[in-house]
């Protein structure tokens, strides 16, 4: 086996070594759309919207931008998927889809779901090939190629509706994973197919001694709980001890500031933090170079991205977006401005706003890193604050009060005629100063973002912070049915969802109380 890691590390170097004739980002991207054209002009939406006229246009770039309107899932679901989910073939695609991916819907809707094609399945094995070369960037020992790979995703058990099969995006992908891949695939397909999450995560930590395991991939809230569960049943120090050569952690989803220091400390030994893009739509991107900040997009795999600028010219007060906005290409963009992510994919969304905002940390590299949510983010007085933002600031709160915190979220509310924030904080850890805690984010977020400071002085009157213990989010998650795999508790807190969570507070009290 050590023969075998030796020559998949020399194979990745060699490889490196070589010079490929490359296109430009520009060059890539338009020929994915036109592929993806000349793919779907079949299809119902593409007789619809004329696809034969645009791919026959001398500027199909800019037609394709005149004649398809932006979609949000609720608009691609209302006029088209649905049609999908009743068994109809050809809708946006040319295939009858098989798998659609539940989503957990923190914005529109309270369960998407995201058609997954046979395309958009080679499309993500595809974007993991080309993360597996870029390992070579990494200092990696040659050894970890040998090695399981521990992938915290939802279950392979499927639910079966009829025509089709739903699940977590990680479960299906878990689920056609190809043959070679098996022998290092953990916890293995027995223990994947358990629908039950806490099922799964017992039979992983009984079974965690008996792997040796070099790679974990998954959410960091979720991957930090299996660690710690593991640790405390076997009485162990760190996870060093149970895989001594666990080397790499691929994680994504959410930003990882927040969870760093507390990921450290159950650690043996250092390992490799590497950022992956993935959602229920594809695979996006990956970090591609060590000590850098930035997500590597991939443009030649069957994704065409456009950018919305997240300004007032084009979202309104709630993040929903105007008519007609303003789009640019991979080669059009700027750095350091913020941008809502716009998807056309092989998988029948076109144009599909995807509900993240990204600012490009290197147009040269397309590197971008994920700022926040067009509809997770607080501006009730003009504050315009960002996921970013609250991330910073409670890693700051980490770093000076030397406490851990896994989960918070954040929201806002009318305060005697003006506004203020409350901000819901998740820790163990006794005794903490909530007036201390209060005091950082608030002079945090003054430093970081010039809008915050300004409406601190005048309509954004106070801040609150409520602690919480970390089981009562993961509680919320659980009564929601959102516990597990690629859930994620919502950072910005809004309207339903807000009343919601309030009243499971109140309710916990209540049962505390008795």
């Amino acid at each position: 086996m050590p023969i075998i890691g030796n020559l998949i590390s020399r194979s990745l170097r060699i490889r490196k070594k070589f010079t490929f004739k490359l296109g430009t980002p520009r060059q890539y991207q338009l020929q994915v759309l036109h592929r993806l054209l000349e793919k779907a002009k079949d299809t119902e939406f593409g007789r619809h919207y004329d696809f034969q006229g645009i791919l026959d246009s001398s500027n199909f770039i800019g037609q394709y931008r005149d004649k398809i309107p932006v979609h949000n899932y609720s608009k691609m679901h209302m006029e088209w998927w649905y049609r999908c989910l009743e068994g109809e073939a050809n809708v946006s695609w040319p295939e009858k889809i098989k798998y659609f991916a539940l989503s957990s819907g923190t914005s529109e809707s309270a369960s998407k779901h995201i058609p997954v094609t046979k395309a958009m399945l080679k499309t993500v094995k595809k974007v993991g090939v080309k993360q597996l070369y870029s390992m070579v960037n990494f200092n990696i020992p040659p050894k970890s190629f040998t090695k399981g790979i521990l992938m915290l995703g939802g279950t392979t058990s499927l639910f079966e509706k009829g025509d089709y099969y739903e699940g977590d995006m990680s479960g299906i992908q878990a689920k056609n994973i190809p043959r070679w891949f098996r022998r290092f695939y953990k916890p293995g397909g027995n223990i994947s197919r358990k629908p039950n999450w806490e099922q799964r995560i017992k039979l992983i930590v009984r079974k965690a001694r008996t792997w040796d395991v070099g790679t974990i991939c998954g959410v960091p809230a979720w991957v930090q709980i299996v660690l710690e569960e593991i640790i405390k049943y076997h009485g162990v120090k760190n996870i060093h001890e149970i895989w001594p050569n666990l080397a790499i952690y691929i994680h994504g989803g959410v930003s990882f500031e927040p969870y760093r220091d507390s990921f450290q400390k159950l650690l043996g030994k250092p390992v490799n933090f590497i950022e992956t893009y993935m959602a229920s739509e594809g695979s996006f991107g990956f970090q591609a170079r060590p000590g850098v900040r930035g997500i590597k997009l991939v443009l030649n795999a069957g994704i065409f991205f456009e950018f919305i600028p997240f300004n007032e010219d084009n979202f309104d007060a709630e993040g929903e977006v105007k008519a007609n906005p303003k789009s640019y290409m991979i080669n059009e963009v700027v750095e350091d401005v913020e941008y809502a992510v716009m998807l056309s994919t092989c998988a029948g969304a076109w144009r599909y706003l995807i509900g993240d905002v990204v600012k490009f940390t290197s147009v040269k590299e397309h590197e971008i890193v994920i700022t926040g949510r067009t509809k997770q983010f607080l501006s009730l007085a003009g504050e315009h604050m960002s996921i970013d933002n609250m991330n910073k600031a409670i890693d700051t709160v980490q770093k000076k009060m030397g406490i851990t915190i896994r989960e918070f979220t954040v929201a806002g509310f009318p305060y005697e005629n003006l506004f203020a924030h409350r901000w819901y904080i998740g820790t163990d850890n006794a005794g903490v100063d909530i007036a201390q805690v209060r005091d950082i984010i608030d002079k945090t977020l003054a430093e970081v973002n010039d809008d915050y400071a300004v409406e601190r002085t005048s309509a954004l009157k106070e801040v609150f912070v409520e602690i919480l213990p970390n089981e009562m989010f993961i509680d919320y998650l659980r009564c929601k049915g959102k516990e597990g795999a690629m859930n994620k508790f919502p950072r910005v807190m809004k309207g339903e969802k807000l009343k919601d969570w309030e009243k499971f507070l109140a309710g916990k009290t209540v049962k505390n109380q008795d």
